[in-house]
């Protein structure tokens, strides 16, 4: 196992490390042209899902997982056809765990799961310490079953496992790491790695969280939000313009998170307005880019259903450093005034109430921006996307078939690490 740290020679770790030097992560809008994304390919945590449990793993359906991998390649395809630079969670992991502190540090937050028990908990640390980064990085995503762990007459399993199903998890898979927007977000130069607020999902952001701090490649980033504050998640969290954000509160997303948040990037000098915004506590509008995103630097794709009802609070730095806030007001007014428009041009899913409400389901709000103008959609929200091509906006249709199964579109899959300043995207 050491022989694995030690594989790269200093010199090639130097030179890692100077080209990580290297490497400027920036994000101040939704439409800028996308330079890199992260995004996870789906694999085995899928095939763990079964009826008996996809409930609590928050998937609506049990994806086919061939297929589900088929979509998401052809969804980074079209990525990299238009020069977006694609990175995969995965590899980034596996990266991460050959650097033998975050090993330490990732396989010790495993170890710490109170369902394990002391005995069984040795058992665990012996399987995991066998393995090397590729493979330790598979089963924290992944998980790992009763009946994969090496178990022998001469180092039993002890209560705790002998008590358990033969296919009950032993670290539990993390099927919902699939959409990277929601554990990490880069706000300027700086990251954010998110508190999730759902029990299946909280595991993800230690993941990410060890990446950003032991890679290579992100050598030097400054977090602007950590995993143990409050609730805030990426889905709901949109970069309006630069130095306005809005901040989706409602399922997943706190009212304290978007207060936190709005300390943290003032504090920072990362945005002069937060749009708070409240949003339904249902399953359908989870977040906010569920309802609305970005598809040019004053137009948004939206639910009509709740147009013309959406508010938000503003709010400001005060002179004492406190958050001030203001409102409500409705939510398009509130925002083109802290973008400085006019009005923003609003683009409705779907084109009748039924239309919209099943392509809202179907992830019709959840596109991803490219550029300007220029956006990734699923293919079967066939109103919606004529709606955007009608307003001059270039649609990029994908297959989601299987992917929408975790409720979950493009810009969910998509965790953009560089885009241009709109400035230099031609705005």
């Amino acid at each position: 196992m050491n022989a694995i740290f030690i594989r790269t020679s200093s010199r090639e770790h130097r030179s890692y490390l100077s080209y990580a030097a290297r490497v400027t992560h920036y994000v101040d809008s939704e439409v800028g042209r996308l330079g890199t994304v992260l995004l996870h390919r789906p694999g085995p945590e899928l095939a763990r899902l079964t009826p008996r449990n996809n409930d609590s793993l928050l998937f609506d359906a049990i994806p086919w997982v061939g297929r589900a991998q088929e979509e998401h390649d052809a969804f980074a395809a079209a990525l990299r056809e238009r020069g977006v630079e694609v990175l995969y969670l995965a590899t980034l992991l596996a990266e991460t765990l050959a650097v033998p502190d975050a090993r330490v540090e990732l396989t010790e937050q495993v170890l710490r799961s109170p369902r394990l028990g002391d005995t069984l908990r040795r058992r665990v640390a012996d399987h995991l310490a066998y393995l090397d980064p590729a493979a330790l990085a598979d089963v924290f995503i992944a998980g790992l079953a009763h009946e994969e762990v090496r178990i022998s007459p001469e180092r039993p399993g002890g209560l705790v496992w002998t008590l358990m199903d033969r296919h009950d998890f032993v670290i539990d898979p993390l099927p919902n790491l699939l959409f990277t927007r929601d554990s990490s977000l880069w706000i300027g130069d700086r990251v954010g790695v998110t508190s999730l607020a759902m029990p299946a999902r909280r595991r993800e952001t230690t993941l990410t969280d060890a990446i950003y701090r032991y890679h290579p490649r992100f050598v030097g980033t400054e977090a602007v939000y950590h995993p143990e504050l409050e609730h805030l998640e990426g889905g709901d969290v949109l970069l309006l313009a630069p130095g306005v954000l809005a901040v989706g509160v409602g399922e997943r997303t706190t009212p304290a998170g978007a207060e936190r948040l709005a300390r943290q990037v003032f504090a920072a000098g990362l945005a002069h307005t937060i749009l708070v915004v409240p949003i339904a506590q249902e399953r359908a509008t989870m977040h906010l880019d569920t309802v609305c995103t970005m598809v040019d630097v004053d137009a948004v794709l939206m639910y009509p259903n709740i147009a013309s009802t959406l508010s938000a609070y503003t709010v400001i730095a005060g002179p004492d450093g406190e958050p001030r806030v203001d409102g409500p007001a409705p939510f398009l007014r509130a925002a083109a005034d802290a973008m400085d428009l006019d009005q923003l041009r609003v683009i409705d899913t779907g084109l009748d109430p039924v239309t919209a409400e099943r392509e809202q389901w179907d992830d019709g709000n959840n596109t991803l921006a490219l550029a300007p103008r220029l956006c990734v959609g699923y293919e079967r929200n066939v109103e919606t996307n004529a709606q955007l091509e009608r307003a001059g906006i270039e649609v990029i249709p994908i297959a989601g078939s299987e992917l929408g199964s975790g409720r979950g579109g493009p810009r969910c899959m998509s965790c953009p690490l560089v885009r241009e300043p709109l400035h230099a995207s031609g705005n």
